[in-house]
């Protein structure tokens, strides 16, 4: 059964929290033309995906959607549908959770 949340954070919050985890300015700036494209609403599992390409391991996303205010369960959660993704399994199965940001 799909759950359905949105995790909202500001622009500046985003950077300050991806910066303190090591991300390169370069990798914010895709990050957030990316999110711009998607009229600054992108789904949790897309994000997670597009941290992952920026070659952030999951500990660090761990901590960064801690601080978004997701629970360890929903974080695992979004790893395995990440997993699921990579796959291509499940296709069917959508986890509907996204992140807004202004």
């Amino acid at each position: 059964m799909a759950r359905s949340s949105t995790f909202t954070i500001n622009r500046t919050e985003l950077r300050r929290i991806l910066v303190a985890f090591g991300m390169s300015e370069k990798n914010i700036a895709n990050i957030f033309s990316t999110m711009d494209k998607a009229h600054k609403h992108i789904n949790v599992i897309a994000f997670a995906s597009l941290l992952e390409k920026t070659g952030f391991d999951r500990d660090k996303m761990a901590n960064v959607f801690r601080r978004l205010g997701m629970d360890d369960i929903t974080i695992s959660n979004v790893f395995s549908m990440v997993d699921e993704q990579k796959i291509s399994a499940e296709t069917g199965r959508i986890y509907s959770a996204t992140l807004d940001f202004s």
